[in-house]
């Protein structure tokens, strides 16, 4: 059988992972390639899907899809899951370079390198010139000598930085979580899975839940998956030898520095027994930085949400889609939430530097392709200091898309919860297409992989999950965030053949579950609950107008304020301005917030 080179493969699996027609120019955005590669490829990869007795079907102004009996397409992803590919993908040998020195005790030849890639050792060299400056952006420095080798040198703290990056930028969640990583059919994948620690990832998790600490509850799914990958790049890194020296690397901060000291502590405690292997000491300083951070990474109180200028951008990018698209999305109180909730993350990692990863960026422009332009066109509005990528505008484009197609809701018979890879945006889109297309399913609400594997199964019906779950395969079922139709005829067989037959084989049938009577009863008490503590806030709430043309947001907000003096409402309002502005300093260009009004809670205190 014939050889099959990495651009083949990488084509071929997205072939197989789509169940209508697709683009070359799809292809071609999926695999960083020119469309005119896509084109060339197809005569080869014709001729090795003949020999699995399958078909490549083109259809003119559709696309290509692969066509064969599933047997054959069986034997097809065996077979790439076996093979090894005769060359590597630019991107596949960074990976593999980066992996290697970074592990590496001792220079490394890059004649070794070259000999495991297959490449001359010019190649090797060029790739390495092109990672020098990612390198450095972690404090490291790539040192090569002739004769000596090449090594990357600097703290174990950097080298750590640098290692939750590269998965970061080439690892889903599905890959750190699931059964079968997504990735794992690649030996430079596999490299870079066990360079981060996946081997003990889910027995870190398991010990730092059952730590049964409030704050990890709270912490959003993006902020709690970085610093459990910290933590399991922690545990590999001890494993191989390179754990932090006694007294901690050069520049790191003091023990007395952390609040987290003591529950580092115990967490390495547990730890150490849960994987029958010795912590040193000097690793509670580190970890107790990684709790430290996730801390500080989101706001715990305080202000709502926290970041004013935020919440500024929102509404002018709200407000900029309303202008071009003529719908009233500023009502939306969802859309709102969800883009706060959103932006903010996404803002810190474009600023940090992180690659922004969409899987589903190319359905996104062909399903929505209208509102992506418009969508990039608001962005571009705002002129902020970023440079803001597609994959980005995409995540927006699904929570706009969500908007757009919630409808009322109709009386469901099916508890269904959500699990999304890509955050609120995915969710979001799907929950509203589930709305749309299946209205006999209730959605409970979105939650994290972590959540969704303790989730007491008394309490949902149904498991919905756009990412491999570290669960049975009869207990949830996977889907994309677009729903497509032939995901809808398979959901909807699913519910028909297991989840409604497990709930017939309960004894007294459905209706006559008490969890559901109990469940309704304790909405209603919620619902209660809310309705007096809305009516106890209005009834305490003043209007003040304020005239605040050309005037910056920082003294808008602190005009705001000095005209509460004297009302008992504020006691130091210099304290409350730090807070409002979260410790920023005021930019340069001046803000003028366009129809807001003040509504300041006269029971409020400093």
């Amino acid at each position: 059988m014939r050889k099959v080179t990495a651009r083949q493969r990488q084509i071929i699996w997205l072939l197989l992972g789509v169940n209508e027609e697709i683009t070359a120019a799809e292809i071609a955005e999926g695999i960083g390639v020119s469309v005119r590669t896509v084109h060339r490829e197809m005569e080869d990869i014709e001729q090795l899907l003949a020999d699995f007795g399958l078909d490549l079907i083109r259809k003119s102004g559709k696309g290509i899809q692969l066509s064969g009996p599933e047997d054959g397409l069986a034997e097809l992803r065996l077979f790439l899951r076996q093979e090894k590919p005769a060359e590597y993908s630019s991107e596949e040998r960074k990976i593999y370079e980066l992996c290697t020195l970074l592990e590496a005790e001792d220079p490394v030849k890059l004649f070794t390198l070259a000999h495991w890639l297959k490449v001359t050792v010019a190649t090797v060299s060029y790739d390495l010139d092109e990672l020098e400056p990612w390198v450095r952006k972690f404090n490291l420095q790539l040192v090569r000598r002739r004769g000596y080798g090449v090594e990357i040198t600097g703290s174990e703290v950097d080298k750590r930085r640098a290692i939750g990056r590269l998965a970061a930028e080439h690892l889903d969640l599905s890959d750190l979580v699931g059964h079968t990583p997504q990735q794992a059919s690649s030996p430079v994948y596999r490299l870079l899975l066990m360079t981060v620690g996946k081997n003990k990832l889910l027995e870190v998790e398991s010990t730092l839940w059952d730590m049964e600490w409030q704050w990890t509850a709270e912490l959003p799914e993006i902020v709690y998956m970085e610093m459990l990958l910290g933590l399991a790049v922690t545990t590999r890194r001890i494993s191989i030898g390179q754990g932090i020296e006694n007294g901690g690397d050069a520049g790191y901060p003091r023990m007395s520095d952390h609040r987290n000291i003591s529950g580092a502590e115990q967490f390495v405690e547990r730890l150490s027994l849960a994987l029958e292997e010795d912590i040193p000491r000097a690793e509670i300083l580190y970890i107790a930085g990684l709790f430290d951070r996730a801390q500080d990474s989101f706001p715990s109180g305080g202000i709502a949400y926290g970041d004013m200028e935020l919440m500024e951008t929102v509404y002018r990018l709200t407000e900029s889609v309303v202008r071009r698209t003529g719908l009233p999305f500023q009502s939306d109180r969802s859309l709102r939430e969800g883009l706060l909730e959103h932006m903010d993350p996404a803002f810190k990692r474009l600023r940090e530097g992180t690659r922004i990863r969409n899987p589903l960026l190319g359905p996104i422009r062909k399903d929505y392709e209208y509102l992506f332009q418009i969508v990039r066109a608001a962005v571009e509005d705002l002129q902020l200091d970023l440079e803001i990528p597609d994959e980005e505008v995409g995540f927006l484009v699904m929570h706009f898309g969500a908007s757009i197609e919630r409808l009322n809701q109709l009386k469901r018979s099916v508890r269904a919860i959500l699990v999304c890879a890509s955050g609120l945006s995915s969710s979001r889109l799907l929950a509203t297409r589930l709305a749309k297309e299946m209205p006999q399913i209730e959605i409970l609400g979105n939650i994290s992989w972590y959540e969704a594997a303790r989730l007491p199964e008394v309490d949902y019906d149904l498991i919905i999950s756009t990412i491999d779950l570290p669960l049975d395969k009869e207990r949830y079922i996977k889907i994309s965030p677009l729903l497509t139709g032939d995901e809808i005829e398979k959901l909807l067989s699913y519910i028909q053949n297991i989840t409604l037959q497990e709930r017939e084989s309960v004894p007294g049938g459905e209706n006559d579950r008490p969890v559901r009577d109990d469940n309704a009863l304790d909405r209603l008490r919620s619902y209660k609950g809310i309705l007096d503590e809305t009516v106890s806030l209005l009834e305490r709430f003043r209007f003040y107008p304020l005239d605040n043309e050309g005037i910056p947001l920082q003294a808008t907000i602190a005009a705001m304020l000095d005209s509460l003096k004297g009302t008992g409402v504020v006691g130091d309002a210099d304290i409350l301005l730090e807070r409002c502005w979260n410790g920023k300093e005021c930019r340069a260009r001046s803000y003028r917030i366009p129809d807001w009004r003040c509504f300041i809670p006269a029971a409020a205190t400093s």
